[in-house]
């Protein structure tokens, strides 16, 4: 069974000092580098978030406080802070994952009317990022999945995998949950495994 290594959202703006740092982001780096030196993945994708400036999911571009919601396109949009804009030091890759042995990069978000937390499509179902057609292309059945939020868009990425048919691991130890709510990180893991994922440790 060939297998894919899928690393979400490893980004200066979701690490350390970032414009939207998830808790705890820098310590899954070396674990994930480490699972790339340990493991022969056939393919290994990077997913970036590449927002336009003023892209709508930013409070800032609708006159919004961070941490509101509103409808956007017909779907519920969390209003966050600008980050992962396109040619910012915010949306390069931390400087401390390895991509030496990187086949793939998928970038997402960049339709400024649609925020896109999975690293399959947007968040309406509609613009696909073509990353299921290259998964496809190059026969891959087993994805194992890394990397940042692990109640955004590394849950979205494995819910969609599913869907798409494909065998879904989530390592716990690659990934960290920036829980806006409290219980944000909590509960994706328990909507993960009911809907087939695999929770490795």
């Amino acid at each position: 069974m060939k297998k894919a290594l899928i690393i979400v959202d490893v980004q200066n703006d979701f690490c350390e000092g970032g414009a939207l740092a998830v808790p705890g982001a820098n310590e899954i780096i070396p674990y994930i580098n480490l699972l790339m030196e340990e493991n022969e993945y056939d393919q290994i994708v990077l997913t970036q978030d590449w927002h336009p400036a003023g892209h709508k999911s930013f409070a800032s571009s609708n006159g919004r406080n961070v941490g509101e919601s509103i409808i956007l396109n017909g779907v519920p949009q969390f209003m966050w802070p600008d980050h992962c804009i396109q040619g910012t030091f915010g949306a390069e890759f931390h400087k401390d994952l390895n991509r030496d042995k990187v086949t793939h990069i998928i970038q997402k978000g960049k339709n400024i009317e649609i925020d896109s937390y999975s690293g399959f499509q947007d968040n309406n179902h509609f613009m696909k990022t073509g990353l299921d057609d290259f998964l496809k292309y190059h026969e891959i059945q087993l994805l194992e999945i890394v990397g940042l939020a692990m109640d955004y868009c590394v849950k979205f990425t494995c819910l969609d995998a599913v869907s798409n048919g494909y065998v879904t691991c989530l390592h716990f130890n690659g990934t960290r949950a920036v829980n806006v709510k409290p219980d944000n990180g909590r509960d994706a893991i328990y909507e993960m495994i009911e809907k087939g994922v695999t929770i490795l440790g």
